[in-house]
């Protein structure tokens, strides 16, 4: 299937606008310097950045250089939200944010990484309107998108000037780095656009932009939104597990797109897979794919293979080489019971609520219902202590096919 450059990222869904026709051959050329940026509002980024960050890695297999912005000084201001002010962060928070992602992003794309702050903090508030502000017409900025949705509720100064601060960056890059060309998800449009123009009104020369959708379910969610939390790209925030469970369940409608614009599968490999996806949707063939070139990429392949044996224990799988600490990454999924060394099984079910009842409890039993680590057990007198228990710890205790509990010894 032989494609140019740009025609695969358009084939991925990976573009929705560029700045101008001519940036589709330089982009199919290479040896652009482009950068992507985002704000330290925490220290670890999400699986929202991921596909953002995943086209700006497509940029330097083909031959172009990123360079990683994060935000130092427009972190301390905060981009404009569509419908609120964006809660302040100190200084101190923003210099942790900061180590955290410098450290995530060069370990996971190895971009280089530069701070706004660094070309920002001796600007004083004279030099700023002179040098910057002059060159924006308050009528162009009144509308941009971000801040047109906010003037019925109003809109502070501070996050106003955020695009006069984006767009410096821009600039400052242009000047120092080469930097020609900024890459990010479409709500940055404005912001990026407005760059352009300070480089054209300063400098009289040529930057581009472009942007591409931003990755939702069916409803127009943002992907990795999960009860109004992130997955975070941190493995000691958001586990392989959690990672595999939440890729593994994404609704089949989306699961073809999802892996033209989040993995490096070939557009044959991804053509074969949509086609055994098609034939038989049930074995996840495409879900599973997704799952092991994301998590593979972030974590490395062991930490995919044990979120893979830890999602088969939960169901009947090996538990060879699990340890306690492995099964608990999966308790915050799975309902957790404890139990005291010595408890009678028929107490253990019915008293952490398993069963309903003694009579359902010995009904369950005497049909091979309780599996405990995998090992079925019908004695309702039997005796249940921490020598069953993987370390001693935790018991996976399965009732019939789809119900499992994490039980702990106190």
């Amino acid at each position: 299937m032989a494609m140019t450059f740009f025609e695969e990222l358009q084939w991925r869904g990976l573009v929705q606008d560029i700045s101008s026709p001519e940036l589709i051959d330089k982009l199919n050329e290479g040896g652009l310097t482009f950068y992507i940026g985002t704000d330290p509002t925490a220290d670890s980024m999400h699986i929202g950045h991921y596909s953002s960050f995943l086209i700006s890695k497509r940029l330097a297999q083909h031959g172009h250089h990123p360079l990683l912005l994060v935000g130092g000084a427009t972190g301390l201001i905060g981009d404009p939200k569509p419908d609120a002010e964006r809660p302040m962060i100190t200084y101190e928070e923003v210099k942790h944010n900061i180590e955290g992602l410098r450290s995530q992003a060069e370990r996971i794309f190895g971009f280089e990484v530069v701070n706004n702050y660094d070309w920002t903090k001796d600007i004083n508030v004279i030099d700023f309107l002179r040098d910057y502000g002059k060159y924006f017409n308050v009528n162009y900025m009144l509308a941009k998108d971000k801040v047109k949705s906010r003037m019925e509720t109003g809109i502070t100064y501070a996050e106003f000037s955020y695009m006069i601060l984006q767009a410096l960056d821009f600039l400052w890059l242009f000047e120092n780095r080469n930097c020609t060309l900024q890459v990010a998800g479409s709500d940055q449009w404005g912001n990026i656009t407005s760059g352009i123009e300070l480089i054209r009104k300063k400098l009289d020369r040529t930057a581009y932009g472009m942007v591409m959708p931003l990755v939702t379910d069916s409803t127009g969610k943002k992907f990795g939104k999960t009860e109004g939390n992130a997955l975070w790209l941190d493995k000691n925030k958001t586990s392989s597990y959690e990672m595999y469970q939440y890729l593994i369940n994404l609704e089949d409608s989306m699961i073809i797109d999802y892996l033209k614009k989040l993995t490096f599968l070939t557009p044959e490999e991804i053509m074969e897979i949509e086609k055994q996806h098609n034939e038989a949707p049930h074995l996840r063939i495409a879900h599973k794919a997704l799952a092991k070139d994301i998590i593979t990429g972030l974590h490395g392949a062991e930490e995919y293979e044990k979120a893979v044996k830890i999602s088969e224990a939960l169901f009947g799988g090996d538990l060879e080489g699990l340890t306690a600490d492995d099964i608990m990454l999966c308790a915050n999924q799975v309902p957790n019971i404890k139990a005291q060394d010595g408890v009678k099984m028929i107490d253990l079910l019915v008293d952490s609520k398993i069963c309903s009842s003694r009579r359902e409890a010995r009904e369950m039993l005497a049909s091979n219902a309780i599996s405990l680590n995998n090992v079925r057990h019908n004695d309702e007198n039997e005796i249940i202590t921490r020598e069953l228990a993987i370390d001693g710890k935790v018991i996976i205790i399965r009732k019939g096919k789809k119900k499992q509990y994490i039980c702990l010894f106190d």
